[in-house]
């Protein structure tokens, strides 16, 4: 267990190292580790991302209210920072083509906080997930994975949504989460996010079988709905 610890923490430093070196931004307090404690918030205005917290800084992409399925939006926030007018800024992902942006939007912006101390780690090598609790293992499962054609893309997402579906015995078994990975098919519908859901096929777990999508079954994908909350962290690496 010490050594998963490890090794975890390793891939963790380099982004917070990152994140501590943007310019204009010394003195920022970390508001989330994204391992063991993780907040987000929903938009309550519709107002520019910019690259740095500055008023004039260049802007990124407005917030926007709900998901491509219609579910409230979710930004998680990683930094908060005070300008010398007194105004706080907060450093949030930003769910968005190409995967990956970071930006800073005024603490107005946003609503209440939340908070998770869930992570979601997807290996697409070993073709394995696993589910940590405050650092710890508290679920492991087999999963399929996008075919060579159409990868499931690797990085640092979260959790947007959930929903239960209409056919629980259908193509996506009983329940689906909405991540923040958008797949290589932007055509897609619903604009190709990659999703988490069940599977009328679990001969194909373990496998590359989809079009991005992480496909689990269905006995697992039910304990995910029960200990997985929206906003939680979900890494996906290639090598491992």
């Amino acid at each position: 267990m010490a050594a998963v610890v490890v090794l975890l923490a390793a891939l963790l430093l380099p982004a917070a190292a990152s994140a501590a070196a943007t310019p204009g931004v010394n003195g920022s307090t970390r508001l989330s580790n994204e391992w063991t404690f993780t907040r987000w918030a929903h938009p309550v205005r519709r107002v520019p991302i910019r690259w740095l917290p500055m008023p004039h800084a260049r802007k990124i992409v407005p917030t926007h209210f709900l998901t491509e399925d219609g579910f409230p939006e979710v930004y998680p926030v990683l930094r908060s920072w005070r300008d010398s007018r007194h105004h706080t800024w907060l450093e949030v992902r930003i769910p968005m083509r190409p995967n990956g942006r970071i930006g800073w939007v005024r603490r107005s912006a946003l609503g209440p906080y939340f908070r998770v101390r869930t992570v979601l780690v997807v290996g697409r090598r070993r073709l394995r997930a696993t589910l940590y609790k405050r650092g710890r293992p508290i679920l492991r499962t087999p999963v399929g994975i996008g075919k060579p054609s159409t990868p499931t893309p690797a990085g640092r997402f979260w959790i947007r949504e959930k929903f239960r579906t209409s056919d629980p015995g259908g193509l996506y078994g009983p329940v689906a989460f909405g991540s923040s990975d958008y797949s290589v098919l932007s055509d897609w519908p619903g604009g190709g996010i990659i999703g988490i859901h069940g599977t009328s096929e679990p001969s194909l777990i373990p496998g590359r079988p989809s079009h991005g999508c992480i496909r689990v079954r269905n006995r697992a994908v039910r304990r995910l709905w029960r200990l997985m909350p929206i906003g939680t962290p979900l890494l996906i690496r290639s090598g491992s």
